[in-house]
C-alpha cells in the first residue's frame, strides 16, 4: 500500500519488528476488510491481532458505523480469552486505560479521558471507539483509533464530535509505532485486569473518568454522574439516588 495516505502503513513489515509484548501474535493484515472483528475466531491463540487500513463495513457500539478514510486510523482487533464470569464490558474500560496511555506516549502534552462505557476523548471529543464482542468461547476486542485524519474527514455528530491525533496535536503521526504502543498497553492493562479486575486499574479510571462530577441524560434521565463502579457500571445520582448504569445511552445535556 502507498504510504501517501500519510503515517505509512501497518503491514507486517512495519509493526511486528515493533512488538514488544504477546499481543500481535500472529498479527493478520489486510489492506481492506468489511471489519477486523470478523477476522478473529476461538480458533486462535490469545493477543492474536487482525489490522487493517480500511473497513467498509466498520462497527461501533449500538449498531453505529464507524467510518475513517483508508491509512488514516487505527482499526484493529484482539482475541481475548478473559476469566470466567469477568464481564466483557469491563475490557473495553481497561482497553480505553490502554489507549489513553498510548495518546500521552505519541504527545505528552494530551490529557486523553475515558467517556464510559467505551469511548476516549480529547478535548471532550471522540478520538477512540472501543467494542468487545463475546464470541466463540473468545472476547474479540474492536478498537478504532483516529490519527491522522484532518477536520474535514469527520461526519457532523451530535455528541461527542470525532477529532484525531493529528487534529489534537497539529502534526502527522506514524501509525506503527502507535499501534505498537497500543498494543503493550493493552496486554499491560489486560494483565493488570485479569488478576484483579477493574480495581487494579481503579485509581487511574478515577483521574481519566471523563463524565464524573458531571451532569448527564441517562437514556434521556437527568442525573449527575458520580464515575465508574469497580463492577465496571456507571455510578450515578438520580433525585438524591446512588444508582449504578450497566448499559444505556449517557450524554451531557445540550
Amino acid at each position: 500500500m502507498s504510504d501517501a495516505t500519510g503515517g505509512g502503513t501497518l503491514d507486517p513489515a512495519a509493526v511486528e519488528p515493533l512488538l514488544r509484548g504477546s499481543f500481535g501474535r500472529p498479527y493478520l493484515w489486510r489492506e481492506s476488510c468489511t471489519s477486523t472483528q470478523l477476522l478473529l475466531d476461538g480458533s486462535l491463540a490469545e493477543g492474536a491481532v487482525a489490522a487493517a487500513e480500511e473497513q467498509t463495513a466498520g462497527r461501533g457500539r449500538l449498531g453505529r458505523v464507524w467510518e475513517a478514510p483508508p491509512g488514516r486510523a487505527l482499526l484493529c482487533s484482539i482475541v481475548l480469552r478473559p476469566p470466567a464470569g469477568r464481564p466483557a464490558p469491563q475490557i473495553s474500560i481497561a482497553a480505553g486505560v490502554a489507549v489513553a496511555r498510548a495518546l500521552e506516549a505519541a504527545a505528552p502534552a494530551l490529557a486523553p479521558r475515558i467517556k464510559w462505557p467505551n469511548d476516549v476523548l480529547l478535548d471532550g471529543h471522540k478520538v477512540c471507539g472501543i467494542l468487545a464482542e463475546a464470541r466463540d468461547g473468545v472476547v474479540v476486542l474492536g478498537i478504532g483509533l483516529n490519527v491522522n485524519q484532518e477536520a474535514g474527514d469527520f461526519p457532523p455528530t451530535p455528541h461527542y464530535p470525532p477529532t484525531s491525533l493529528r487534529v489534537a496535536t497539529g502534526r502527522e503521526h506514524a501509525r506503527a509505532p502507535l499501534l505498537a504502543e497500543l498494543l503493550w498497553q493493552l496486554e499491560t492493562a489486560y494483565d493488570a485486569w485479569r488478576a484483579g479486575g477493574l480495581a487494579a486499574l481503579h485509581g487511574e479510571l478515577a483521574q481519566r473518568d471523563f463524565l464524573a462530577g458531571r451532569a448527564v441524560l441517562v437514556d434521556g434521565v437527568a442525573a449527575t454522574a458520580l464515575g465508574i463502579d469497580p463492577s465496571g457500571a456507571l455510578a450515578v445520582e438520580v433525585a438524591g439516588v446512588r444508582r449504578l448504569v450497566e448499559s444505556g445511552e449517557v450524554v451531557l445535556p445540550a
